[in-house]
């Protein structure tokens, strides 16, 4: 024991700011790589590639092979270029987060919107939903926000039309053209409908015990994974409504709790502003249990 302290002491002893700050960058790049790949199917491929090197590890110290040891280092190269090609769609992402980081909105003006115009288009989407939702009627909208989604309207038919309720309650009637697929609503107009939205790598659907949750779940929080936009699904089973963000989703919602959050999204006048009100109304969410990760 005596042994053990004086050598946590001398260990003590050599640390100055450079290894401080060392152990500091390999802690943070060690917890976005594992904030990156949580909730998705590359958290199973890594446990496996951990537990495969941590028993190589003791297999190659612990009993003397040579033979043994010499092909592990040898093919050892080989493996860790092959981590960029498993982990691709994970990467990808990372990287895309970075991307979307407010840094690249400092250098672009952030426009008004008309404060009575987006209740107004709030409001419509609220009714549409309530109503679409009684009739059990599946619906996805997309909400832009900052992140253009120019790339996902091309997929679908253009609209460039004002946001009623009448509007949304028949593109999304049963067995109509343009049901079958996400409607974008962007600068307070339906810009597209029938899109096709990237759908969701994520494990929080495959964990949650309710079956309602289909390929719309799952495109809403892929789109909400590949930018910053909301989405808003109508499940056809149950005509429950859920908002998915930022790769989280918050589920039965009623009409009073669904207008509030969306003017949580939309009504602060900056971005930064916005990205605060948010994350403070995600945690009082949390907090009561309602969102579901």
């Amino acid at each position: 024991m005596p042994n053990l302290l004086n050598e946590i002491l001398f260990l003590f002893q050599r640390l100055n700011w450079s290894s401080v700050v060392d152990l500091f960058l390999v802690t943070a790049i060690f917890y976005m790589v594992l904030v990156a790949v949580r909730n998705t199917n590359a958290m199973v491929l890594m446990r496996g590639v951990i537990f495969i090197i941590l028993l190589l590890t003791l297999l190659t110290s612990l009993v003397n092979l040579p033979a043994f040891s010499w092909l592990i280092k040898t093919i050892l190269p080989v493996l860790l270029l092959a981590i960029p090609v498993l982990f691709a769609p994970e990467l990808r992402r990372a990287l895309e987060r970075v991307g979307r980081a407010n840094i690249s909105n400092l250098f672009m003006r952030q426009e008004k919107l008309n404060v009575q115009q987006l209740k107004q288009t709030i409001q419509a989407i609220v009714t549409a939903s309530v109503r679409l939702s009684a009739r059990q009627h599946g619906a996805l909208i997309i909400l832009q926000r900052v992140d253009s989604l120019e790339e996902y309207e091309r997929t679908g038919v253009k609209m460039n039309a004002k946001v009623t309720p009448e509007l949304l309650l028949q593109v999304f009637y049963p067995n109509t053209p343009l049901h079958d697929g996400a409607a974008i609503i962007s600068h307070n107009q339906l810009s597209a409908a029938a899109c096709v939205m990237p759908l969701s790598s994520s494990g929080i659907l495959n964990r949650s015990p309710e079956r309602q949750m289909g390929l719309r779940h799952r495109a809403a929080l892929g789109i909400s994974e590949a930018s910053d936009a909301i989405a808003l699904v109508v499940s056809e089973e149950t005509g429950s409504i859920s908002i998915a963000h930022s790769g989280r989703m918050i589920r039965r919602l009623d009409s009073e709790r669904l207008e509030n959050i969306l003017l949580a999204f939309f009504s602060s006048e900056k971005t930064t502003e916005q990205g605060n009100l948010i994350s403070r109304f995600f945690q009082v969410v949390k907090n009561k249990g309602k969102l579901e990760e």
